[in-house]
């Protein structure tokens, strides 16, 4: 069974930059697209970046030109580069399968971003 564990999470300041990262293992995990999600206190889980096993990536609106996901296959490992960070993007941050696989949930890493 694959197991996840993301890191990098932190305190930033507004306009920050953060790389988190997602180490997959117990498993093959490139062959799957691979998303990462936030969920914020009181807001339903967003999916905010994807990319699939073929390296091709999508973005949610609110993140777009700002995050950027990408894979190293060979390491199992999936990132996401956080850059202009906002007191918005403020959340518990996930990487998990495209779509979201309860089964392999980890526990996350919290981002906040504050002054």
């Amino acid at each position: 069974q694959v197991q996840l564990v993301e890191s990098g999470g932190g305190l930033v300041q507004p306009g920050g930059s953060l790389r988190l990262s997602c180490v997959a293992s117990g498993g093959i995990f490139s062959i799957y697209a691979t998303g990462w999600y936030r969920q914020a206190p009181g807001k339903q889980r967003e999916l905010v970046a994807t990319i699939s096993s073929r390296g091709s990536t999508n973005y949610a609106d609110s993140v777009k030109g700002r995050f950027t996901i990408s894979r190293d296959n060979a390491k199992n490992t999936v990132y996401l580069q956080m850059n202009s960070l906002k007191p918005e993007d403020t959340a518990v941050y996930h990487c998990n399968r495209e779509p979201w696989n309860d089964y392999i949930a980890g526990q996350g890493t919290q981002v906040t971003v504050s002054s």
